[in-house]
């Protein structure tokens, strides 16, 4: 069973099928009351709404929940990423977790019955409360028998996960003089900011939407684009030289993870290399990379 394609037109996966698989998955057996009830809530996260107390796993919480599986196919989720990870491990968190999109592209580390796999955020579970996830076919399996169906585990967030390679960027469909949309991938930890700058301006504060772009009203220009990019943990990172391309991925060498020290004072640094770039993707090198600091979240909220 799987999820339907993202849409070409607007890079956002198309949520009524899906939805309607879900709904089937979590109550099978449950009354008309209860559908209509759960659908109702489903609807209403699916058209933007986002709990008041929101905010991604972080930090060295650990929580408990129950667990369910699903396959999203070739679609990226609600997180609107190209594809879902090589692996295939991925989780669907609620609506609180996945606080408007503010947890996409982060990693949970979920412990069941068999044990433990870590797999990267990519949905919005639409029925899912603070004490349910949903895992992918692959990641289930890895901690319980599918045959259960639901199980019993933990997760935490994982601080500073290794990661191949540096930042990337996607410019969203519609991207023009006028109006700037990025996604900002691979970088592990949740963001906090994101700041863009264009031609002959200064930096200016994108706003995340609830698709996983970062968007500027009124747009920057023309390109190319500067990026500074802030999680929440305070490390921060900028690349630049980031083209107005719509669809494609752009990959940098810019990360957000801790620099690594020199062997020896007299040590040259070594060379940063990227990753070469397939025809849908290109390189975009770092202008800076700085780790502010990176024990506690900051500005996190008191739920």
């Amino acid at each position: 069973m799987t999820a339907p394609d993202t849409d070409p037109e607007n890079d956002t996966p198309a949520s009524t099928p899906r939805m309607s698989r879900r709904v089937r998955h979590w109550l099978a057996g449950a009354g008309v009351t209860a559908l209509a009830a759960v659908l109702g809530i489903t609807l209403a996260v699916r058209g933007g709404a986002t709990p008041a107390c929101a905010a991604p796993p972080t930090g060295n919480t650990v929580h408990k929940a129950k667990a369910s599986f699903y396959d999203a196919g070739r679609s990226g989720g609600n997180c609107s990423f190209p594809s879902p990870p090589a692996d295939r491990l991925y989780v669907a968190v609620g609506s609180s977790a996945y606080s408007g999109a503010a947890a996409c592209g982060s990693y949970l580390d979920v412990t069941g019955p068999k044990g433990t796999v870590r797999v990267m955020v990519m949905d919005q579970c639409g029925g899912c409360g603070s004490g349910k996830i949903d895992l992918s076919d692959e990641a289930f399996a890895k901690i319980a028998d599918r045959a259960q169906g639901i199980a019993q585990v933990t997760y935490r967030a994982v601080v500073n996960p290794p990661l191949d390679g540096g930042l990337t960027f996607r410019m969203k469909g519609g991207t023009s003089h006028y109006w700037f949309a990025v996604q900002v991938g691979n970088h592990g930890n949740p963001l906090r900011s994101v700041e863009a700058q264009g031609p002959g301006g200064g930096f200016r504060k994108a706003a995340l939407q609830s698709d996983n772009y970062w968007t500027v009203e009124g747009g920057l220009g023309p390109g190319p684009y500067s990026i500074r990019v802030t999680d929440v943990y305070g490390r921060q990172a900028t690349a630049t030289t980031i083209r107005m391309v719509t669809k494609q991925v752009q990959r940098s060498t810019a990360s957000l993870a801790a620099p690594t020290p020199s062997r020896s004072p007299s040590a040259p640094p070594s060379p940063s290399i990227a990753p070469s770039p397939t025809p849908s993707e290109s390189v975009a090198p770092t202008a800076t990379v700085e780790a502010l600091v990176g024990a506690a979240p900051l500005n996190a909220p008191r739920c």
